[in-house]
C-alpha cells in the first residue's frame, strides 16, 4: 500500500471512530436544513474537520475538496475529496447506514478510494491498479450476475426532479428487477464492489460521494462510466456502475430514466 492510500486508511478509521461517538448521542446534535431532505449535524462538521487536520500534517501540500468546509487547493497535484459522514438523513435518525468517505485524485483520476463503515468495522480501500479489498480481503465483483437475481441500488437527491428516479424504477421493475435505496450512495457503491448489490444508479451524485465507491466497483472487476474526476469535483454527474453481466442493461435504463 502506498503511503497516501495508508494514510488515507488510517484517517477514515480515527473519523469513522469519531464519527461513532457523536452517533452514540445523536439526539443532542444541532442540526441544520442544508434543503429539501438535506441536513447537516455538527458531527459532519467535526470529523471533517479532523480529517483534514489528518491530511494536513501529513501532505500539507495537497489539495482538500469536502462537502462541509471550503476547498484548499492543491500544490503536489493531489486532491483528497472527501465526505465526513455520507447518510447523514440516516445519522441524524439513528439508523446504522453511513460511512466515512475519502478519495484520492491525481491527473484527473481517482487513485485511491477508501469508505469506512464504523458500525460493521468494515475498511473498504482501492488502489488503482492494484485492486479492491475489504478488510484486506480481495474483492471481486461477480462477472456473471443478472437483475433477476439480486438488487440495484439507487438514489435521489434535491437536485433532480422526482420524475427521473420514478422513471428509473419503473424501468427496473419492467426488467424484473427490484431496486434498494438505503441513503448512503457511498455505501450502496461499496456493496456493489462486494457483490452484495448488483449495480447502482443515480442521476446525479457530487464527487465526495462516488468517487472512492467507483473506483472500488472498477477494481474488484465491475463496470463504471468513464469520468474526468476533476469535473466531477467542479459539478458532479451521473452514476451508473455494477457488475459486467448487468451494467450495459444499467447503462441502457438510465438512458431511458433520466431523459432530457
Amino acid at each position: 500500500m502506498n503511503n497516501r492510500a495508508q494514510q488515507a486508511v488510517e484517517i477514515a478509521t480515527d473519523a469513522g471512530d469519531y464519527a461513532l461517538d457523536f452517533f452514540k448521542r445523536v439526539g443532542s446534535l444541532k442540526i441544520e436544513d442544508k434543503g429539501h431532505q438535506d441536513f447537516v449535524s455538527e458531527a459532519d462538521k467535526a470529523v471533517e474537520l479532523l480529517v483534514r487536520k489528518g491530511i494536513e500534517a501529513a501532505f500539507p501540500e495537497d489539495g482538500i475538496v469536502g462537502e462541509e468546509h471550503a476547498p484548499k487547493p492543491s500544490v503536489s497535484g493531489y486532491t483528497w475529496v472527501i465526505d465526513p459522514i455520507d447518510g447523514t438523513t440516516n445519522f441524524i435518525n439513528n439508523i446504522p447506514a453511513w460511512t466515512v468517505v475519502i478519495a484520492i485524485v491525481k491527473d484527473d483520476k481517482t487513485i485511491v478510494g477508501v469508505t469506512r463503515d464504523p458500525i460493521h468495522n468494515e475498511t473498504y480501500l482501492a488502489e488503482r491498479g492494484k485492486g479492491a479489498f475489504l478488510n484486506g480481503t480481495p474483492l471481486v465483483c461477480p462477472p456473471g450476475a443478472d437483475l433477476t437475481r439480486g438488487t440495484v441500488g439507487t438514489g435521489f437527491s434535491n437536485r433532480t426532479s422526482p420524475d427521473g428516479v420514478r422513471r428509473l424504477i419503473n424501468e427496473v421493475l419492467d426488467a424484473e428487477g427490484v431496486f434498494h435505496r438505503n441513503a448512503s450512495g457511498a455505501l450502496s457503491l461499496a456493496y456493489v464492489a462486494a457483490g452484495r448489490l448488483l449495480g447502482y444508479v443515480e442521476e446525479h451524485m457530487n464527487a465526495w460521494d462516488c468517487l472512492a465507491g467507483q473506483l472500488l466497483i472498477a477494481e474488484a472487476g465491475g463496470q463504471i462510466e468513464l469520468q474526468s474526476a476533476d469535473e466531477m469535483i467542479v459539478k458532479g454527474g451521473r452514476v451508473v456502475a455494477g457488475s459486467k453481466g448487468v451494467f450495459d442493461e444499467l447503462v441502457r435504463i438510465a438512458d431511458a430514466a433520466y431523459k432530457p
